[in-house]
């Protein structure tokens, strides 16, 4: 670190600059000689005292755990728990360009708005597809459950697919630090649900997660605090939906929306034969007359019609097995596989697993919140509460 000494002061100041900028001329258009320090000048000494209190601000601030899912963001905050628990949807007016509503509000618009409006989902596949709209979205969050004070930015650890690229990265980073964020991390979103689910990471012990998103479907095996093998797809709950909505197209000649096709998946669907099959009616546009119409719609026919994508999952949960050391992999066939995110409530899953591997499987105990709970427990081992 170089010093500096002010003309005509007593003290000697410190200032980390690089000594090829240490010094610049005091007035380029007059040609003077006369040279003066450049950490000195005022911009240069602007932005470190900007970085200097948000620093100090950030650490006053409540630290924040994130799940940024495609289908639904989770907001952990330190101290208070789980805060908040709102789809990923964002409603834009397409001629301002303003954001009329985020969330809950802007999910009951899906399918109900005006030419002019669109309700959209910033994130595809896990990932960022539209950043303008996700910084938005963030910044909506943070302040609804910070209620935040103008000095108030957050650190903020998020979620993130593990198969991302490394641009895909630093875009999840940057939204959120111009969202208000004063530092931003990422962690991967099978070692956040590994940590949420209360797998023993840090040990020396292999331990098999499979988490299954709105985007993407992640499958891990983690040890000692590591990932030891993994595979990605993306291929999840989002596929199931519209599997759902192609089948009753081509099978029944009827046109749902998205919702529709996620709540049949919530209500009736199923990877497994049940005991008991259920059916429900819907509702949507004939494709023929092309009014109002209604049909029951079975789980054996929700079954057939996720058949497809569920059979990508259970290919790449083989797969990750293929590829895990023996040691690790005589783990998990003693310890089983665990199942994360909002899929793994699908009736059946987990038997579907089991039968396609002979390895136990078991559901989370709160899949949904796995990642964020994770991320918050991350949190606490960045401030020396290490993972048990």
């Amino acid at each position: 670190m170089d010093r500096i000494k002010r003309q005509g002061a007593q003290t000697v100041e410190q200032y980390d600059v690089p000594e090829e900028n240490l010094y610049e001329p005091e007035d380029r258009r007059r040609g003077g000689s006369v040279l003066r320090p450049a950490a000195l000048l005022p911009h240069r000494t602007f932005a470190g005292l900007a970085r200097t209190f948000g620093r100090i601000f950030g650490r006053l601030s409540r630290d924040l755990g994130i799940d940024l899912g495609t289908a639904n963001t989770l907001v952990h905050v330190k101290g208070r728990g789980i805060m908040l628990r709102e789809p990923s949807v964002v409603a834009v007016d397409t001629v301002t360009h303003q954001v009329l509503a985020v969330g809950d509000d802007a999910k009951r618009m899906v399918g109900r708005t005006p030419a002019q409006i669109r309700a959209v989902r910033p994130l595809r596949d896990g990932v960022i597809a539209d950043f303008d709209t996700t910084e938005a979205m963030l910044h909506h969050f943070i302040e609804k459950v910070l209620s935040r004070r103008l000095w108030e930015h957050p650190r903020v650890v998020i979620g993130v697919p593990s198969g991302i690229t490394e641009v895909e990265r630093r875009a999840v980073e940057e939204a959120s630090r111009r969202a208000g964020a004063w530092s931003a991390l990422v962690i991967d979103e099978p070692m956040a649900a590994a940590i949420g689910a209360g797998l023993p990471v840090g040990e020396a012990v292999g331990s098999m997660v499979v988490d299954i998103g709105g985007g993407t479907t992640e499958v891990a095996v983690i040890s000692l605090g590591g990932i030891c093998a993994e595979r990605s797809v993306r291929v999840a709950g989002e596929e199931m939906d519209e599997a759902i909505s192609a089948y009753v197209r081509h099978e029944l000649n009827l046109y749902i929306g998205e919702s529709t096709a996620e709540q049949i998946k919530i209500k009736i669907g199923s990877a497994f034969p049940l005991a008991q099959e259920m059916e429900m009616a819907i509702r949507g546009k004939d494709l023929v007359s092309g009014l109002p119409k209604s049909v029951r719609l079975t789980s054996q026919q929700v079954r057939e019609a996720i058949r497809e994508p569920l059979g990508i999952i259970v290919e790449l949960v083989k797969e990750t097995l293929d590829e895990t050391p023996p040691e690790l992999a005589a783990d998990v066939m003693n310890r089983g596989i665990v199942l994360a995110g909002g899929v793994a409530l699908l009736r059946g899953l987990d038997q579907l697993i089991s039968a396609e591997t002979d390895v136990p499987v078991f559901v989370a105990e709160d899949p949904l919140t796995a990642v964020v709970m994770g991320t918050a427990r991350y949190l606490d081992e960045l401030d020396g509460f290490p993972l048990r």
